[in-house]
């Protein structure tokens, strides 16, 4: 048995799919099972509980193999990431008490740092947060997803693609969610391993090669435009997040553009991705038309 977390967001669902192709048992914790009911039809047995309730997530490690992890998203977290910092309290107690075999946790690239990271501040409080626990712990640092342009879908048809990624020539680690699932997956049901360990899961790609694919699929020129950075919070609020608070996400993206977000941190292992932005695309494309 396994326990997914994030089971109804993307690569979470992408690690139950693999877990499950393997005949392995699966095991979610939910807030709501009517959300869930597609993978209780699978067999995935579910749990009712929150992020933050460090009892529930005993309870769902409780006799496990191994467990996936991950922190909600949050787009527009608190100045203190005080709702990252609460989850990672909830599952440093959990984890400490259930003691599962081992421990696959959902990190990016650029948690090694500590500063100027924007949004992905809080997966590196993770990272430090679960430094002292004495388990088997793999931390996937997983570029950024290629599922983020399926937008592109809909706004390129006209032949332009609008990014946050600046220059756009410049390249960044990428990768599909399918591709760390598959990984997470490779992890939990793999060789076992002691201490803690760090997998860069991507490869180096750049929005003018996303747009180039994307293009591929949609039959028409695409290239990537960079929104000028002034533009930004606009952009941001047009995408739901409140206005006076892109502050984390500009950060972010500042952070990806300065171009330090890239492979080979020392200490770390590196696995590539094989699902490309075209697969993402096409994939898209023809679930969209069934």
């Amino acid at each position: 048995m396994f326990l997914v977390m994030g089971i109804t967001g993307k690569v979470g669902g992408a690690t139950a799919k693999h877990l499950l192709a393997q005949g392995k048992e699966v095991r979610a914790l939910v807030r709501n099972r009517e959300n869930a009911a597609k993978w209780a039809d699978e067999g995935v047995q579910l749990v009712d509980g929150d992020w933050n309730d460090s009892m529930a997530i005993e309870m769902a490690l409780k006799d496990v193999e191994g467990a996936f992890v991950m922190l909600p998203p949050v787009w527009a977290p608190s100045p203190d990431y005080k709702e990252a910092k609460a989850v990672i309290a909830s599952y440093v107690r959990a984890l400490a008490k259930a003691a599962p075999p081992r421990v696959v946790a959902l990190s990016s690239m650029g948690a090694n740092r500590t500063s100027g990271l924007g949004m992905i501040t809080a997966l590196s409080l993770l990272e430090q947060g679960f430094r002292g626990l004495p388990l088997p712990i793999a931390y996937v640092r997983a570029g950024g997803f290629f599922e983020n342009f399926l937008y592109g879908l809909h706004v390129a048809q006209g032949g332009t693609l609008p990014v946050y990624y600046n220059p756009t020539d410049q390249k960044s680690a990428m990768v599909a969610t399918d591709d760390v699932g598959a990984e997470i997956a490779a992890l939990l049901t793999g060789p076992a391993w002691s201490g803690q360990r760090v997998i860069e899961l991507g490869s180096m790609v750049s929005a003018d090669e996303v747009a180039t694919q994307l293009g591929e699929v949609l039959k028409v020129d695409v290239k990537a435009f960079a929104i000028p950075r002034a533009g930004w919070p606009e952009a941001f609020e047009q995408l739901g997040i409140p206005k006076g608070q892109t502050g984390s996400a500009e950060a972010m993206f500042d952070a990806v553009n300065a171009g330090w977000m890239a492979l080979g941190v020392e200490g770390t292992e590196h696995v590539p991705g094989t699902t490309s932005a075209r697969d993402v695309f096409a994939a898209a494309q023809k679930a969209a038309t069934a």
